[in-house]
């Protein structure tokens, strides 16, 4: 028989994006499902450093299932969902999401929908990073340069290269007259030099 993970205290976790956004619609809805504990905050889904999930996920215990409102508020993508869950497993707890009933890993079925997520997004990574490659190829054989675009033309180099070679213009000055430090002066002189 499949094992189903107890379900111990609700621990819920609420978040908004920005200041001026309220909590309270999140709070009262993981009260309603029963979370002893709620960890709170104000910051947007994109930052890494989310200071109370963090705490949240060091408060854990065997047996605490993490709740939330939607997944979104949880995480900003498959990928940082499935490091989240990962997370919350490795300490011996569960997730479910109130507005996704199949989002709860303390079910076979569950934990079953998140492996199928991680395939999915292990998958997609695939297809960018191949999909990623083929594009630079056929931008390269196009003649597309990639990286920043060169401080000086191949005009300006070559009026600098006659500046300071034949009429002997220090490369400090010469520098100066075309806006750039002299170190990237030294650079675009010996690149062309090879």
């Amino acid at each position: 028989m499949p094992k189903k993970l107890p379900a111990g205290p609700l621990i819920g976790y609420a978040r908004v994006s920005t200041q001026g956004q309220n909590l309270s619609q999140q709070r009262a809805t993981l009260r309603e499902a029963g979370c002893t504990r709620i960890f709170e905050e104000k910051v947007s889904g994109a930052k890494r450093d989310r200071p109370e999930l963090g705490r949240l996920l060091d408060h854990l215990r065997a047996g605490d299932v993490v709740t939330v409102t939607r997944l979104d508020r949880l995480a900003r993508s498959t990928r940082d969902l499935l490091e989240i869950a990962e997370r919350i497993k490795e300490a011996g707890a569960g997730l479910r999401s109130v507005a996704e009933p199949w989002a709860d890993t303390t079910t076979p079925a569950g934990r079953m929908v998140l492996t199928v997520f991680a395939g999915i997004a292990d998958f997609e990574r695939s297809l960018i990073v191949e999909r990623t490659s083929s594009g630079r190829i056929a931008a390269k054989a196009r003649g597309v340069r990639f990286g920043p675009r060169p401080s000086l033309s191949a005009e300006q180099i070559a009026h600098a290269r006659q500046l300071t070679e034949q009429e002997g213009t220090p490369v400090t000055e010469v520098a100066r007259l075309f806006g750039v430090h002299r170190a990237t002066l030294y650079r675009a002189l010996a690149a062309v030099a090879v």
